[in-house]
């Protein structure tokens, strides 16, 4: 697969399906999660529609550039965020990824596509549009949030499992994916599904390290609310009813915020993309494009 290269010296690992002459689609993955977790599946169902398909791995994750070796005080970074006082020096922040996010279209030739992003992805399509409106057609933000601390906070039992680190034996780490069902659709979690994604997951990159500094990023990013309030892109906003990993209000605050944008609220989805699902996200977001062709 190609990689682009962004600055600093950082080089982004990226994949593409379709017809690159038709309309393109930058798909932004979350925290610690490879591009392979936009499924090819679900990724061909917009290749369908004659959209051309964008997917990456965000730095510190999967098969782009690491960090390695470069430490982090992620809990300090968290406590002076979350108190709004002065926010210890972080390796990157959301905006460093979303310029990688730019070193991708760059590479392509593409000066303007339609961006979507899930969970941390969502922050960093926010990120692009603030900072580079002029390369966005469209934004659809998934289960994610503002930064406004106030919004989107986990549950007590999702936080626990967010910060629990991944056992680094293959079996274990496949057997122990399961734990996530606590933020999973919880109608349509399926053990099997879990666990095979978890072994691809696995076998392409395991890189726990990368984790604190995505997750230092997020919150060394602060608030973005008082910039998506000016922001001029047309903007969809989905969020499932039953997440507890950002849980609905930092859906509910983004949609209120970002001027003319439109809320989709799913019933029976959580902090995941399960394929039941799949067709209610397919014609919402690709009904929202076609507006803003």
């Amino acid at each position: 697969m190609p990689k682009a290269a962004a600055p600093n010296g950082i080089f982004i690992e990226y994949d593409v399906m379709g017809n690159p002459t038709h309309p393109p689609l930058l798909w932004v993955m979350g925290f610690t999660a490879q591009l392979i977790a936009w499924s090819e599946e679900f990724m061909q169902l917009f290749v369908d529609q004659g959209f051309f398909v964008i997917r990456f791995d965000n730095r510190d994750c999967g098969l782009s550039s690491k960090f390695d070796g470069v430490v982090v005080d992620t809990n300090a970074v968290i406590k002076a965020a979350l108190l709004e006082d002065t926010v210890p020096e972080v390796p990157y922040t959301l905006s460093d990824m979303a310029a990688d996010s730019m070193a991708v279209l760059d590479d392509l030739g593409i000066a303007k596509a339609h961006i979507i992003g899930a969970s941390m992805g969502g922050m960093i399509a926010q990120t692009i549009a603030i900072e580079y409106p002029h390369r966005v057609q469209t934004l659809t933000s998934i289960m994610s949030q503002t930064g406004d601390p106030e919004y989107g906070q986990p549950s007590p039992e999702a936080s626990a499992v967010l910060f629990e680190p991944p056992p680094t034996d293959r079996a274990a780490y496949i057997e122990g994916s399961v734990k996530y069902t606590t933020w999973q659709s919880q109608k349509y979690f399926d053990p099997e599904v879990v666990k095979a994604r978890a072994a691809r997951e696995f076998d392409r990159c395991f890189y726990p390290e990368g984790a604190g500094r995505q997750l230092a990023a997020i919150y060394a990013s602060g608030r973005r609310s008082e910039k998506l309030k000016q922001l001029d892109v047309p903007t969809l906003v989905i969020h499932g009813r039953d997440d507890t990993l950002i849980t609905p209000s930092g859906g509910e605050r983004t949609a209120a915020i970002i001027p003319g944008a439109l809320l989709l609220m799913v019933s029976d989805m959580g902090h995941d993309l399960p394929e039941p699902l799949w067709p209610v996200l397919l014609d919402s977001i690709t009904a929202h494009i076609k507006r803003n062709f």
